[in-house]
């Protein structure tokens, strides 16, 4: 019997990946309603509260009636305001008529790649990385062309390998995207690397498709924007957005950056797609980068302090090398050697964490399909001190236990 209508989907739409991090965090949930105090590493957002002044300005522009929709673009006093914040940030000379302001940095990044990617092109993504940036390239028509990651061990940590790029692009490359700071392994590319990158988009005639949403978590070094380059409007499409910064992940605000022309198109495009952010939340936004930062720095200097807590009891577990994350709020370590111990994968080590010490951590598969996704996990510090020592001892305490019935 043949299927009904509704049932014959795109074939397309039934192979690309979730969010898989979303199916540990549920499972987490699930622990945590049957009574067990979960400690869930896997958590991709800040846990401190929007800042108090965001919030009342959001309040007053409900008490307003400010509800209704506004330009499709955002309204013209946050476009503004971020234009402003990147120029004064990083140098630029970014026009607010350059800015699209979008319900989320995801929406953000969706314009771009649609707006680049056509079918048959290539795009080359760092491996690993975020999971949507290779999917929505998939979606679109496009083959993702994956770059590892050099993995420079506990005391280097990850770069960008530059000739292994190069060598990467060919005639049908249409984009290169760069995380930076980088999730999940928290690398911070030196200025160096983004110089590099940039030089070769523009030697080779490729777009730089940027997510910098994780700019202000930044702990060791110096953030060198895409942005900041004089030339950025031949080969930039920039992205970033409100969620980490400013712990405002449910209000569903980012924006993008493109020259004039193209931010006149992709106007057009975005109005198709969801006419226009959230009212109430864009008033937020203007007072988020307006009013006063102070909230941000504290949230910074606590996670700098709940990263250091997190690297020096993860490297007294055998088995396991990480690195000191420069950036974002996650560190990566490579488990290759426990996983050989122990004779396991790293997705059943995942799943035995949670399962029998009700430790939340993600898998490097959900990141990428190669060497670094099996030989590495992802720890979020975007928790409480207290919760970050109990679950890595936790996981210290099935390490022992598991090599002890080993070698029993």
């Amino acid at each position: 019997m043949p299927q009904p209508p509704a049932m014959l989907i795109r074939d397309i739409v039934e192979v690309l990946r979730g969010e898989t991090g979303f199916i540990y965090a549920a499972r987490a949930r699930e622990l945590a309603k049957k009574g067990f105090k979960v400690v869930n590493f896997g958590v991709g957002q800040p846990d401190v509260p929007t800042p108090r002044h965001v919030v009342e300005e959001a309040k007053k522009a409900l008490d307003a009636g400010f509800t209704g929709y506004t330009e499709v673009a955002g309204i013209p006093e946050l476009r503004q305001s971020i234009a402003e914040y990147l120029n004064e940030r990083y140098g630029s000379d970014v026009k607010p008529e350059e800015v699209i302001v979008t319900p989320g940095a995801k929406a953000a990044l969706f314009l771009a790649f649609a707006a680049y990617v056509r079918p048959g092109d290539e795009v080359v993504i760092p491996d690993p990385s975020y999971y949507m940036y290779p999917e929505v390239t998939k979606f679109l028509g496009g083959k993702p062309v994956y770059a590892p990651l050099r993995w420079g061990g506990s005391e280097e940590g990850f770069g960008i390998d530059i000739k292994l790029v190069e060598g990467l692009i060919s005639e049908r490359t249409r984009a290169i995207v760069v995380n930076n700071p980088h999730n999940p392994t928290g690398t911070l590319f030196s200025p160096k690397e983004v110089e590099k990158v940039f030089e070769m988009a523009k030697e080779r005639k490729i777009v730089v498709i940027v997510d910098e949403i994780y700019d202000n978590f930044i702990y060791e070094g110096e953030l060198k924007s895409f942005i900041s380059f004089p030339e950025w409007r031949d080969y930039v499409v920039y992205t970033n957005g409100f969620s980490k910064t400013f712990s405002m992940t449910g209000w569903r605000l980012g924006y993008l950056v493109v020259r004039r022309e193209i931010a006149s198109k992709l106007t057009r495009l975005a109005v198709n797609m969801w006419t226009c952010a959230p009212s109430f939340a864009q008033k937020a936004g203007v007072v988020a980068l307006k009013g006063s930062w102070e909230p941000v720095k504290e949230m910074i200097e606590l996670f700098r302090r709940r990263r250091d807590a997190m690297v020096e009891g993860l490297r007294k577990i055998r088995g396991i090398e990480v690195w000191k994350s420069k950036g974002a709020f996650y560190v990566y370590p490579k488990v290759k050697k426990l996983l050989e111990e122990l004779n396991t994968d790293v997705e059943s080590l995942a799943e035995q964490l949670l399962s029998e010490k009700h430790v939340a951590v993600l898998p490097g598969t959900v990141f990428s399909e190669g060497d670094m996704g099996k030989n590495f996990i992802r720890l979020s510090f975007a928790l409480d001190e207290k919760l970050i020592a109990e679950g890595v001892n936790r996981i210290k305490s099935f390490v022992e236990e598991r090599l002890s019935e080993k070698s029993g």
